[in-house]
């Protein structure tokens, strides 16, 4: 799980209260921001301050349907921080885009949102959302993870524990109603946001007497926040389960699934089974979320790392079929095994860039018309493989990368609703090239670590080593 949607920058709380007398003025803000007007029963759909909720007023939804497109999660550094010209520089690389904006509610820059039962924190949660609105992005809230006091650990505003095996663990089953009255109570806050995703990756869900997932916990756990938000607002749209849909050597037989498997490998049966359950006992949803990998859960890219993508478009239509075409969302997907440090520093990016192509254009292929993009910058410069723009922690940064400019793109040329069209290829191209066209847009990928001589839609045309080309019908 780790590898998949582990952020190590989560793990380092962000105090701003390390000073004793400034320990005393952050009790005092939690409380206080405990009780603001829209947090409370009372307030069911309001916003807390007429047409503001807090810096930046709080538009109506962009979306009303339950698809939201391509774009990104924040994670533990983004353009919410850093030198004003830097961040104004991704706001205004993002705006008109509409692209959507992931944040979880704890973790992953986000401080623990309820430290004391009752009393609430969304200091830094509110600047991501802020950003998010600022920035013109379709606002999702993921409702993960969990205040210590709700797993068995100390309440307090100084006592989160930010650990990784604490903050993935999850709620125990007797504080299941205490995060879904969170997640309401969140909901409240941001009356913005249309879109919400239950939990992460089934963190803390895992049995291991039965040596499978908790499944009953996790559904118990989303059924109970579906009803919630939706006595919020019958509007909102919820999604789960948030599966890694991890697979494994396609010549390994134990935990492997005899009917989703390909040369990419086979599924393990356990996440299979798991998601059945979550599918036949759920109270209901308005999309479904998976995440996962093209390589296998030991890191292996079968048969190469482009075929591996073919991974993803099994598994999209095996979903959809599973769910009878729910609209799908791919939370996290990725294309490049990580190091120890959960870093991908091994290609080149044109090479990362060309996969990733790939990768999302699989995804559409079996039926996923949104997802998102993990972690859109590092912590500071020069270097940042795969990030969207470079670190904000200077004025000269918030310039876009060759990441940013496939997804946003991307995000641009195929929204949710795309009607796909088959365009002519030459045969000695097929091979080669991976291909995803409109009526408008056609896009094409060069597989190779050479350059080639495409022929695409009627057009020869030069493409680099890993080259990502765009041609306008």
């Amino acid at each position: 799980m780790g590898r998949h949607g582990w952020d190590t920058g989560a793990l380092r709380w962000r105090l701003t209260a390390v000073l004793g007398v400034v320990v005393a003025v952050a009790a005092l803000v939690v409380t206080l921001i405990g009780t603001l007007p829209g947090d409370g029963p009372s307030t069911k759909g309001t916003m807390p301050d007429g047409d503001r909720v807090h810096g930046t007023p709080a538009t109506p939804p962009a979306h009303t349907d339950p698809d939201v497109g391509w774009g990104f999660t924040h994670t533990q550094f983004s353009a919410d921080e850093g030198s004003g010209s830097a961040t104004a520089r991704v706001a205004g690389l993002l705006s008109g885009t509409g692209m959507p904006q992931n944040q979880h509610i704890m973790g992953w820059g986000a401080g623990n949102p309820e430290p004391v039962k009752g009393h609430y924190d969304f200091e830094e949660m509110d600047r991501r959302i802020d950003f998010i609105r600022r920035s013109g992005g379709t606002p999702v809230i993921t409702l993960c993870c969990s205040p210590d006091w709700m797993k068995g650990g100390r309440a307090g505003v100084n006592s989160t524990d930010w650990s990784q095996s604490a903050l993935e663990t999850a709620p125990t089953p007797d504080h299941y109603k205490d995060f879904a009255a969170l997640a309401a109570t969140v909901a409240r806050r941001y009356p913005d946001v249309r879109h919400f995703v239950v939990w992460n990756e089934f963190k803390g869900f895992w049995n291991n007497a039965k040596g499978r997932w908790d499944y009953e916990g996790y559904t118990q756990l989303y059924n109970l926040v579906y009803k919630a938000l939706k006595q919020v607002d019958p509007q909102i749209m919820v999604g789960g389960p948030y599966l890694v849909m991890d697979s494994v050597d396609p010549r390994q037989q134990q935990n492997a699934s005899t009917a989703l498997r390909g040369p990419w490998g086979a599924m393990d049966q356990r996440v299979l089974d798991a998601f059945d359950y979550w599918n036949k006992h759920k109270a209901g949803a308005d999309f479904v979320v998976v995440d996962g990998s093209s390589y296998t859960k030991d890191d292996d890219m079968v048969p190469d790392e482009f075929a591996a993508t073919d991974k993803f478009t099994a598994v999209s239509a095996w979903v959809r079929q599973q769910t009878r075409g729910l609209p799908l969302w791919w939370a996290e997907y990725y294309v490049e095994p990580a190091d120890a440090n959960d870093d991908r520093k091994g290609w080149s990016e044109d090479h990362r860039v060309a996969v990733q192509a790939a990768g999302m254009i699989a995804l559409v292929k079996g039926g996923a018309s949104s997802g998102f993009y993990w972690n859109p910058e590092n912590a500071k410069g020069p270097g940042c493989p795969g990030c969207l723009w470079t670190p904000t922690d200077t004025a000269a940064g918030g310039g876009a990368l060759p990441m940013y400019d496939l997804v946003s793109r991307f995000a641009k040329a195929f929204p949710p609703g795309t009607v796909y069209r088959t365009v002519p290829t030459a045969e000695d191209d097929l091979p080669d090239v991976r291909v995803l066209a409109t009526d408008k847009v056609v896009l094409v990928v060069n597989t190779l670590n050479r350059p080639i001589s495409a022929q695409v839609d009627g057009k020869r045309f030069d493409m680099k080593a890993y080259g990502v080309t765009w041609l306008q019908r």
